[in-house]
């Protein structure tokens, strides 16, 4: 949703750049305003899955007035890694520059470095997947998450912890039991 609203030149996604640009988390009241937004398309009507939100204890106290009491909602999943293999993962995401073609430096490289697969298009680290900034958005997001789990725990939200080590496959599979299997 943030990269839509950067995408989309209007002023809520200038407000969004400008934090991301530089590696920070967007503020709450900000970001409320970008879920908002979304949450009212029409293609949300029959469903949705929020990821990465809510970060903090008051946008989890705002969704929960959206949602209601209990929330209406099938889970909150929280996917569960270490901050090593966070890091190697976010870092190591390059995209083509021209044809935005996604790929990773170990998990799907190309097959020249470098270079795209499909428009032989250079392939670039985008400025928030640098290192240093993934490490200073993951501490940031650390220090924030814990209270919105708490907040979740205490006020009855479902609560699903997953394991997100492993390939895409398994981590899927994980999911795919936390929602539908979960007991």
């Amino acid at each position: 949703m943030l990269r839509e609203a950067m995408q989309s030149q209007t002023a809520v996604g200038s407000k969004v750049r400008a934090f991301i640009d530089r590696g920070a988390l967007v503020p709450d009241d900000i970001i409320l305003e970008v879920v908002g937004e979304r949450m009212a398309k029409p293609d949300a009507r029959e469903g949705y899955v929020l990821d990465g939100f809510p970060r903090t204890v008051p946008q989890a106290q705002a969704l929960g007035l959206l949602l209601g009491s209990p929330p209406a909602l099938d889970a909150v999943v929280v996917l569960d890694a270490p901050m090593e293999a966070l890091v190697q993962r976010l870092s190591g995401r390059r995209i083509c520059e021209s044809c935005q073609n996604n790929f990773h430096v170990t998990s799907k490289p190309p097959k020249v470095a470098g270079v795209c697969d499909k428009c032989r298009g250079v392939l670039i680290q985008r400025s928030d997947d640098a290192e240093e900034t993934v490490r200073f958005r993951q501490t940031e997001y650390l220090g924030k998450t814990k209270p919105v789990l708490d907040f979740f725990q205490t006020d009855g939200w479902p609560l699903r912890v997953v394991d997100a080590l492993g390939d895409m496959d398994q981590i899927f599979g994980r999911i795919y039991a936390a929602l539908f299997f979960w007991s």
